[in-house]
């Protein structure tokens, strides 16, 4: 694969990320630093990056797809109130694959576990909500 600077770019502002931006965050971030990038600039470069393996796509969030500098297998949690995602780094259980196995009619290559719930942070707001009532 062709150098392309753009794409260098794209993968650069997605790992200065420790969250999962949108493909619309990234976007904006790179548009202050070049005017001249397109929306499809970003949207074609995080396909291709994903395609190659280079990023995870996480599409299990609600709404739109977020990116992840991490392609090792981990594991995530979802703020059900912000929609933040946070990487969890705790051990995968590569047993859950060969256990989901005997139940489906074919192989597994892997599996996403996304937690749900409540971050610290919007939990200190609805605290500080209900303390001024």
């Amino acid at each position: 694969m062709n150098y392309s600077r753009q794409r260098a770019e794209v993968l650069d502002q997605i790992r200065e990320h420790e969250d999962h931006p949108t493909a619309d965050v990234i976007f904006a971030e790179l548009r202050q630093k070049d005017p001249s990038i397109s929306l499809a600039t970003v949207y074609r470069n995080l396909k291709l990056l994903s395609d190659l393996g280079e990023i995870r796509k996480l599409s299990f969030v609600s709404g739109a797809d977020h990116f992840d500098s991490t392609i090792k297998p981990h594991y995530h949690f979802v703020c059900e109130r912000c929609g933040k995602v946070y990487d969890i780094p705790m051990k995968v259980a590569e047993a859950l694959d060969s256990e989901a196995e005997m139940y489906i009619p074919g192989a597994i290559t892997g599996h996403d576990l996304v937690f749900r719930g409540i971050c610290d942070e919007c939990g200190a707001l609805e605290g500080s909500r209900d303390s001024q009532k």
